[in-house]
């Protein structure tokens, strides 16, 4: 890595200069803290935080120690919001509304998974400013898949651009929802709408490979009922600069600073989005 931030530099600018090396530091945390534990974890390397789904391990506490350190050093004037210093510390996620530049990390995306040996799990960054996610960075480790958007610039997956365009006419949309073992029996009644003609609705994974999916072409919207920002930023920014969209049940979109009308939906374009926020509104 190249050095720090200048004082003058401005965030465009520093995008421009360390791109590079936040994608650097994530796969550095990837290779140190993370992989080496996959399908190795002893059994006091796992905790519960909320209940025995909401999972934690040494992976993530540590992979997130050493992104906090790294991410700052390289944008001094920057906060960081990260899932399990917030759950330590539930005042540092007021970060987000401040108006220092932050970083969001969720060291690893799909803890469950990566628990349980499934593959299906990524570590995602963003750089947000005063509410608007500026870049992201998703990488899923055990299946060598590598993200990045930088708004305004493209979504793009191993160097190669991500344009899924709208799905194909006449099929049944796939949508992937808030997984039933984290949603409230309310939850679960506003997305039951979901399960209807023409959709094709199942239980989501890591948020941040849905995300990914959809800017793939490989899925066509999910609908989340929660807005914790480690686990949307990034997949977010992601999807808007592929061609999709995101919105609340109300029409309006997302924000990473919270207070949103829950459910909400994100997809690989406008019409697609449209449809699956009415469905939301009507619940």
């Amino acid at each position: 890595m190249d050095g720090m931030i200048d004082a003058t530099e401005t965030i465009d600018e520093f995008l421009a200069r360390h791109s590079a090396d936040v994608e650097a530091a994530v796969r550095k945390a990837a290779a140190a803290e993370i992989l080496p534990r996959f399908r190795r974890l002893a059994a006091d390397e796992v905790d519960q935080k909320n209940g025995p789904h909401d999972l934690v391990t040494d992976a993530d506490r540590l992979a997130e120690r050493m992104l906090t350190g790294v991410l700052g050093g390289l944008l001094p004037s920057s906060k960081v919001v990260g899932e399990e210093a917030v759950h330590a510390d539930p005042f540092s996620y007021e970060a987000l509304r401040g108006d220092a530049p932050v970083w969001i990390i969720d060291p690893v995306d799909g803890t469950r998974q990566f628990v349980h040996g499934d593959d299906g799990f990524c570590t995602l960054v963003a750089l947000a400013h005063r509410g608007t996610v500026l870049a992201s960075w998703i990488y899923a480790p055990a299946r060598e898949q590598f993200a990045t958007a930088v708004r305004g610039r493209g979504a793009w997956l191993d160097g190669r651009r991500l344009l899924p365009g709208p799905p194909a006419p006449g099929r049944d949309l796939t949508v992937a929802t808030s997984h039933p073992d984290f949603t409230t029996d309310a939850q679960k009644r506003d997305l039951s709408v979901l399960w209807t003609d023409g959709i094709d609705a199942r239980p989501c994974g890591s948020a941040g490979l849905e995300y990914l999916a959809i800017a793939r072409g490989e899925l066509d919207a999910v609908a989340f009922s929660w807005e914790a920002a480690w686990d949307h930023a990034a997949g977010l920014l992601l999807v808007e600069e592929s061609g999709g969209i995101h919105l609340t049940r109300t029409g309006d979109p997302f924000r990473i600073t919270g207070d949103n009308a829950l459910p909400f939906t994100a997809a690989r374009d406008a019409e697609t989005a449209r449809r699956i926020a009415e469905l939301l509104r009507h619940g």
